[in-house]
């Protein structure tokens, strides 16, 4: 740990086996990278699936598996500028489920029209890239102008809880999870082996405390492997692994910006998309404090905090340049942190390094798309079981005698389950502007194109629903600093000048030099 570093606060060290600035050997870190990826592949091949599949691009399948290998080149990429320019907390950069809203109703808008000349596919993914550079220009402009890192003055325990928690609970109902014909004794084995590497066996020896998830997944993957080459277990299975499509996979895949061609600007597709950034925007923010809490660091200052909004914004406009549906900060990895004790922002760049490379094989997406839903589901449990605990956890600086903070904690966290299985009724934005049209006195307002989309897209993601609902109510409802919090969590957050940005270290390594 240097001095430019944020403090620890000595709640989680005594669980950190590498600290943010350490440095493990190198083949160590390798294998620890690829397990922090390992946590959202599922995550970031999900996205791109569903957006090829409203596409219409899954008909042709080398389209497809070069669809995918872009998000793994972006998020390689975006990782490494997020660690080294960014925020540089450990987190992995990845594929936006914020986004995946208003990026579904360019998509049907699109796909139902047409257009003359061009293949549905091409010119929805066109119109996607478009909206997400211009609105991502704007995400640039709100974190390196200081505009979001202001809101940090506002946020205290009682606002920052609920909201991690509720990124932990956001895939509780995912499909990996609880579809109907869920292989329960596949997802209870990748389970049980995550909780019996990580919980029980650590003690044993260091390779069961470090790696649980990577031990956990291959070794449920083989035993699927193995069931499905024998027979026992068939193509129509959740737990069926098709190895005959790797064996199809093309070797290379030509990714390239621009490679889909030019991407074209429409404003009322901007304006959607602005509606899934400022979603992300709150999403990040909670990140960087499940990540600071979790590492043992001091909660994020402003200048940190507008530094990674302000790099999610690059990486959101190079992402629409590439192809992709956006990047943002992935919560998965911040589970792989607490379970694990593996906070080095070297092993998550060695990890970026490597998923930035394979994301050019053709191999490599179609055997990482082999890994059968119920195994993702118990890695999800595990992961996102992790995160809801960090956020509980930040409730130990609050006064929690006080109705006030019970009643704010406890609104946020229903309503930020609530409103978003609400949201779930509609299947596309336009239906939700059709039920907003019906709404007394103030329906021709609501049901505008951009109200509707920006309520249906914020309202579709809990944490940003919880978070805002505790961001307004602590602010409102009368409360004392140390009833809140605020008083404690000062003392261990870091100042602004405790945050030095790439450029600042360099600056500084060559006057001591």
């Amino acid at each position: 740990m240097t001095d430019d570093d944020p403090p620890r606060t000595g709640t989680t060290d005594d669980a950190i086996e590498y600290g943010i600035d350490d440095r493990p050997p190198a083949g160590e870190s390798v294998v620890l990278g690829i397990q922090h990826y390992l946590t959202m592949v599922g995550a970031n091949i999900a996205v791109p699936l569903i957006l090829a599949g409203a596409m219409g691009m899954t008909d042709n399948p080398e389209v497809t598996a070069r669809f995918i290998g872009t998000f793994f080149v972006v998020s390689g990429i975006a990782t490494l500028a997020q660690t080294t320019f960014g925020n540089r907390y450990p987190i992995v950069q990845g594929a936006p489920f914020s986004m995946l809203a208003p990026a579904l109703a360019i998509v049907g808008v699109v796909t139902a029209g047409g257009v003359s000349g061009q293949p549905g596919w091409e010119a929805a993914l066109l119109q996607l890239q478009g909206a997400i550079i211009v609105a991502a220009i704007v995400e640039v402009a709100m974190g390196y102008f200081g505009l979001v890192g202001k809101l940090r003055r506002f946020l205290s325990p009682v606002v920052i809880a609920p909201t991690i928690a509720l990124i932990g609970l956001s895939l509780f109902s995912a499909p990996q999870i609880t579809t109907a014909d869920q292989s329960w004794p596949l997802l209870g084995l990748t389970l049980g082996l995550i909780l019996l590497f990580s919980q029980y066996l650590d003690v044993k020896h260091k390779a069961f405390r470090l790696y649980p998830v990577i031990l956990a997944l291959v070794i449920a993957w083989i035993v699927a492997a193995v069931l499905s080459v024998t027979g026992v277990i068939g193509g129509g299975h959740p737990g069926y692994v098709d190895l005959g499509q790797v064996a199809d996979a093309q070797l290379l895949l030509p990714i390239y910006p621009f490679q889909w061609g030019t991407p074209q600007v429409t404003t009322a597709f901007v304006v959607g998309m602005f509606a899934g950034v400022l979603a992300s925007i709150v999403e990040s923010i909670g990140d960087y404090y499940a990540v600071a809490n979790i590492s043992g660091s001091g909660a994020p200052s402003e200048k940190r905090i507008n530094h990674g909004i302000g790099m999610e914004g690059l990486m959101n406009v190079f992402a629409g340049i590439m192809g992709t549906g956006g990047s943002t900060s992935y919560s998965e990895n911040i589970g792989a942190i607490g379970l694990t004790g593996v906070a080095s922002r070297y092993v998550v760049q060695v990890g970026a390094v490597v998923m930035l490379l394979v994301g050019f094989v053709g191999y490599f997406g179609q055997l990482i798309a082999t890994i059968p839903g119920p195994i993702v589901g118990g890695l999800f449990i595990a992961m996102f079981g992790q995160i809801v605990a960090v956020g509980i956890s930040t409730l130990k600086h609050v006064d929690l005698e006080s109705s006030r903070n019970t009643f704010i904690v406890g609104f946020a966290l229903f309503v930020g389950l609530a409103i978003p299985a609400y949201m779930g009724n509609f299947e596309q934005v336009q239906e939700f502007r059709a039920v907003m049209e019906g709404v007394a006195v103030l329906g021709p307002v609501l049901s505008e194109r951009l109200i509707a989309d920006t309520i249906y897209v914020i309202g579709s993601t809990g944490m940003a629903v919880g978070g805002l609902a505790a961001l307004v109510l602590d602010n409102t409802i009368p409360g004392t600093r140390e009833e809140r919090g605020i008083a404690e969590w000062d003392r261990i957050a870091e100042d602004d000048a405790e945050f030095e940005t790439f450029l600042e270290r360099q600056t500084s390594a060559s006057r001591s030099d």
